[in-house]
Formats: C-alpha cells, structure tokens, sequence
C-alpha cells in the first residue's frame, strides 16, 4: 500500500551540504521508491495532505522525531560478530590467526551460523543500517543462510563468498583447497544469488579476502570474473603496515597497483581502509572510480594509520563508512561517523606534544559532521550504485526514524542534525524502513 510520511528530514546533498527541510510530504510508492516530496511552501501541500488523510495514507510523526536517511555499511564481516570487543589490542596478523579464522572455520555447521546472522541483522536494523556489505566466510552454504537471513529481515546486502587459497597466510583448516576450488565456489556462489533474488535486493559480491591470502592464480582468475560479471568487487587494501608491506614485499608494488593488474579495482570495487595509501595509489583509485570503506574504528587499533578522508573527499574519491564487524566493536555507524571526525582532528592537531604545534599534524585533515553524515548515506550508496542514500524523489524509501534528545535551546537546523548524531543512542531510533517497509520496529509513541 502506498504511504505518506509527514515529516520534518534531513538529507545529505554533496560532501559540505546537507538540507532539512520541516513538516514535508514524502509519497511512497507501493514498490517503496520515493514518488514525490511536497514542501509546506507548495501550492498543492493542503490538497495531498488532505488526500492521504482520506485514503489513511497519511503517518505523521511525532514533534521532536526526525527522518534521516537510512545508513549504509560498506564494510562489515558478518561471522565475525561473536568476536566483537575481542582482542583488539594484538596486532592484525596474530588477531586473525588465534581469534578470526578459528571461529570462521566454525560457519561449516549452519546451526551455529544461522542465530548469529540473525542477531546481526536485527542488530544491524535496529541501529539504522538499511544496507550492507558483508563478508561472508569460505562456506557457500553460511553465506547462502546469510543472504536468506537478509532478506526475510528486510535488509538489502551485498554478499561476498570470501576466497583465500594461499598456504602461506591462511591455515590449513580453513581455506580454499586451489584455485579452482575458490573460482569455483565463487561462480557458484553468485549464479545461486542470481537465480534466487532477481529483483537485486541481494546481490552477490566477489570476494577475494586480501591479497596476502590469495594465490596470484586466484587473484587473476576473480580479475577475469570480475571482468566479465560487472558485479560488486569488495577486499581489504592497504591496511595496516604488515598487509602494505607483505604485498610490497611479494609484488614490488602496492595493494592498489596489484588489485589493478588483476582486474580488481574498477566503478564496482570498495576497498576497505585503505590507510597506507601512497599518492600514487590515490590516483589509481580516483582514474579506476573504486570506493574506499572507511573504518575509523577499526582503523584505531589496526590501521597503523588515519585514513586522510578530507584529502580524498576534496579529490573526488568515492568514501563511505564500514563498521568492520569485528575490527570495529559496534555495528553502530553512528559510533563510525563520530570516531570519523574525532580520527580526523587527531590527524590535524598531531599526537606527540614534543613536537611543536605548528609541526605537529597535518593541516587541513578535519572533517565536518555533514561530510561524516554524507559518507555514512550518499556516500554508501554512490559505492555500491544503488539508488539510495538520500530523501529525495525517485529514489528508493530507505529511512530511519530518530528522536532527538531533550531540547533546552534553540538550534539552528545544522545545530540540530550535529545533536542527532553526536548525542546519539541505539534506542533513539525508534524506526526504520527498507524500501517503503517498515522493517523494525522500537516503541509505537513514534508517529501521532
């Protein structure tokens, strides 16, 4: 059934400016697409208004609940989510191998997959990501149950059967026996999402884990298929000082030259981190239009690095924010986008106190909150190539309804939208929709 959201919203338009705009009519269609929006300032608000009273159409919300764009994670390893908090202090090598890869090894056995995933999701829902990317794990039959997870849930997913054959960096009870194994896994893997979800609402992503535990064999053959397919590509690229190294190491050259001489990097690729990039690899990525997935989070106790997110939005390379289940803590984007702009002003003011001020950093690093919320909306979506991301006609109805904390003064629209996602909590988000669904659910005292 169509509905008529009443509503005050706020809604990114480009990296430095976002809109609100107060009490506005968004029409959605039955199929969940944005039909129109009808400011208050229109010649024909009172008549639609009236209308979608008299059809019961018409939700209003409550004074003091926003509407903001549904969020979008560009990077999050769904099986990883019972190692969340875990271990955050060991380096990145050692955390994989004693922590991360004996409990993916464990997603053999759907019975312990399948409430995992669907703790996730409604976790996920719950905190206002209407749209994600995952990482899966080696097991098609997991990645299959996660996608089925998604969909009956309402969320939207990028889905990626994770490869990784390289004896060298990957234990031997967990790994892709050859490259065949893992191209064949992969094929697999993407006809099955294919046939079982022609509308796209879950789409299938090619996955090689990083280049350190692939063969290069793996690595050109998921090139090639990339290639052909023009489908999602997502890894990991430059993300800390050992994984640059390591493939600086085999290759002579940086993660981005390689993942370009594959066939990996292209308009469908999102590279997570990315905080060791040289100002060559930023080039690449730019002429190649592949995304970065900022993890800020994750990149605090992994990334050897903060990502120059102002440099790269100022360049016009696409960013979006990932959660990084379980390198990063919360599925939260909220959290993400704050620890975003505080990431970027520690890059600006430095971290020594030994060092001169005016030597200490590096100037013009810090991000605004509006770019932080771009990232986490429109910047998503333009990574993926989803029509998403923002409140705008024709556009898919992904959204969430916020209450904003307790006012005691008056605030300027910016002022407000900076207080919804700095002084945010989970339980705040009292709804959200995936395209024109209404897919969780907090409390009813929502809507008038």
């Amino acid at each position: 059934m169509p509905i008529t959201l009443k509503a005050s919203y706020f809604s990114a338009n480009s990296p430095n400016s976002s809109s609100f705009h107060e009490d506005s009519l968004i029409e959605i269609s039955d199929n969940g697409q944005i039909t129109n929006i009808i400011h208050q300032t229109a010649s024909e608000y009172s008549e639609r208004l009236s209308a979608a009273r008299q059809h019961d159409h018409l939700i209003t919300l409550a004074p003091g609940h926003f509407l903001l764009p549904g969020f979008i994670d560009l990077h999050n390893h769904a099986p990883q989510w019972p190692q969340a908090g875990i271990a955050l202090d060991r380096p990145l090598a050692d955390w994989l191998n004693h922590y991360t890869f004996p409990l993916e090894a464990r997603y053999a056995d759907l019975d312990f997959a399948t409430p995992v995933y669907q703790d996730l999701v409604t976790e996920m829902l719950a905190n206002g990501t209407t749209t994600a990317l995952y990482f899966g794990t080696i097991h098609n039959s997991a990645n299959l149950r996660l996608a089925e997870i998604c969909s009956q849930a309402g969320q939207r997913a990028f889905i990626g059967s994770v490869a990784m054959d390289n004896p060298d960096q990957t234990p031997d009870y967990y790994r892709d026996a050859s490259p065949e194994e893992a191209i064949n896994k992969t094929q697999t893997f993407v006809q099955a999402i294919q046939d079982t979800y022609r509308n796209g609402f879950i789409q299938p992503v090619i996955t090689p884990r990083f280049i350190p535990s692939c063969t290069t064999e793996t690595l050109q053959q998921l090139g090639q298929l990339a290639q052909s397919q023009h489908i999602t590509v997502q890894t990991h690229c430059s993300e800390s000082d050992w994984e640059h190294n390591y493939v600086r190491e085999r290759y002579g050259h940086t993660d981005s030259e390689m993942l370009q001489s594959f066939g990996l990097l292209n308009q469908h690729s999102v590279l997570a981190h990315a905080t060791q990039l040289t100002t060559t690899d930023q080039s690449i990525i730019k002429t190649e239009q592949a995304a970065i997935a900022h993890c800020p989070i994750s990149n605090a106790y992994f990334g050897n690095g903060i990502l120059p997110a102002h440099e790269l939005l100022n360049q016009g390379i696409k960013i979006g924010l990932g959660s990084d289940i379980a390198g990063g803590y919360t599925p939260s984007l909220y959290a993400n986008l704050q620890q975003a702009v505080t990431a970027s002003q520690i890059r600006q003011d430095g971290v020594d106190a030994t060092i001169a001020a005016d030597q200490r950093g590096v100037a013009n690093s810090r991000i605004s909150a509006k770019q932080a919320f771009y990232m986490a909306t429109v910047g998503g979506a333009t990574s993926l190539g989803i029509q998403a991301g923002a409140i705008e006609s024709g556009l898919l109805a992904d959204f969430q309804i916020v209450q904003a904390p307790p006012r005691f003064a008056s605030l300027t629209p910016d002022e407000q939208l900076e207080q919804l996602l700095f002084r945010h909590t989970r339980h705040q988000i009292k709804a959200v929709y995936v395209q024109g669904k209404l897919v969780h659910e907090k409390e009813h005292n929502w809507y008038e």
